[in-house]
């Protein structure tokens, strides 16, 4: 009995691939700033958001690797092939800033929780360090060597899933919180669930994702034949990488919420702050889970968003691509990751604070968001691309849910710009 259990955990594990790793680099350390800033402002209030968040999330990812899959090829290479230039180069235009600056605000973040764990190091030297291995494990190491320990590095995310119960949790109050939605109408309240569902539904993760799929069929080293099973799998392997993103995601919102809403702190802008806060109040042992955690889904999530970005870069222009490939055979793919990193790292030093890039980063994928979904829902109906794996019925409704929840908070984004709200 014990031997099957270990063959179906193992045969479990190989399935799993881009869509934990996608799901786990959304909770990057900008994102776990956001979660955090929710649960210090408003407790419990928004918890209810990772229920709602989680079948939008995946619908869309499902939708970008189905289309990886079929068309084989990234999201940007079905967007270059089915549409015209400028839809593609807009794309491209708001992509690489927005990145670039989430980049930099997860390098800063990471950097200033390896200070405050070694307070005689300098924030700004551990953001250099992990700066630099992660360029030079991108570049030396082989796509499959990657993506594993990618995978294993998505374990130190259930640190997140231990914290709150080092503290006294009112579970009554935390059902209701989760299955019964509160609503506020003001604006900082709207801000922050826009926040919240910006951050994880945000554009790099599709990029991201499709071209994932393609790096996976790569590896099969010969043309795959997609079928009902390998979309199973797929969709196997997305939903439990949401899931796993939305858990991460409410259980840092339930730590917050109880620990510093309840001890009078409501206002967190930095993971560092959150996890400083923590401390306090909730022992050690909780500041330090926090804490890891932070610089564990950092090193997840920067070589997924610089990743993304290349993919954009090099399929816009035909250049070669993949993690798969060594450096000599696709030198610009790699150039561009090198250089993506270097950008972000450079914010913190000509005055881009991480908060500042945050909101910039919040905006433009705000604008973008909306139309990238719109797009995925076309290509995924187009039977001319996608032959007989088109949506179904149900991946359609949650498709357009999550463009209507998408394009609200771009207008809201927008309206709270222009009229100087907080």
């Amino acid at each position: 009995m014990t031997i099957k259990k270990t063959n179906k955990f193992n045969r479990f594990w190989k399935l799993l691939g881009p869509g934990l790793i996608t799901g786990s680099s959304d909770d990057d350390p900008s994102g776990i700033a956001t979660y955090s800033q929710a649960g210090a402002a408003y407790g419990l209030s928004t918890l209810w958001t990772s229920i709602v968040a989680f079948p939008l999330m995946a619908a869309i990812q499902q939708m970008c690797a189905r289309i990886g899959l079929v068309t084989e090829q990234g999201l940007t290479g079905a967007l270059k092939k089915n549409y015209p230039k400028w839809v593609l180069y807009l794309m491209l235009l708001f992509s690489f800033p927005s990145i670039i600056m989430n980049i930099g605000a997860d390098i800063a973040g990471m950097g200033a929780v390896g200070n405050m764990l070694f307070p005689k190091i300098e924030a700004t030297y551990f953001s250099v360090v992990f700066t630099m291995l992660l360029l030079i494990l991108i570049i030396y190491l082989p796509y499959h060597k990657i993506a594993s320990i990618l995978k294993y590095l998505c374990i130190v995310l259930m640190v997140y899933l231990i914290v709150p119960f080092l503290y006294h949790q009112d579970w009554v109050e935390v059902a209701k919180s989760t299955f019964i939605p509160t609503i506020k109408f003001d604006k900082a309240f709207v801000a922050i669930i826009v926040g919240i569902f910006g951050t994880t539904i945000s554009p790099y993760l599709f990029f991201w994702q499709a071209s994932m799929e393609v790096e996976e069929m790569k590896q099969k080293k010969k043309h795959l034949i997609v079928n009902k099973k390998i979309i199973g799998d797929m969709k196997e392997d997305i939903d439990f990488g949401m899931t796993f993103s939305g858990l991460v995601m409410f259980f840092i919102i339930l730590t917050t919420g109880t620990v510093l809403f309840k001890g009078g702190i409501h206002q967190i802008d930095t993971v560092e702050q959150a996890a400083m806060a923590l401390k306090p109040l909730a022992g050690d042992a909780a500041y330090l889970l926090f804490a890891i955690g932070i610089i564990g889904t950092g090193l997840i999530a920067i070589p997924v968003l610089s990743g993304s970005l290349s993919y954009i870069v090099t399929e816009t222009f035909g250049w070669e691509q993949g993690l798969d490939k060594k450096f000599h055979e696709a030198k610009a793919f790699y150039v561009i990751i090198a250089i993506s990193l270097l950008l972000g790292l450079s914010l913190n030093y000509i005055g881009i604070s991480p908060v500042q890039a945050l909101i910039y980063t919040a905006i433009l994928y705000g604008l973008t968001a909306p139309v990238l979904i719109a797009i995925i829902l076309h290509i995924s109906n187009n039977k001319k691309v996608m032959g007989k794996f088109t949506n179904s019925k149900t991946t359609n409704i949650l498709g357009f849910g999550a463009l209507l929840i998408m394009t609200f908070a771009a207008v809201v984004l927008v309206y709270m710009q222009f009229s100087g709200g907080n």
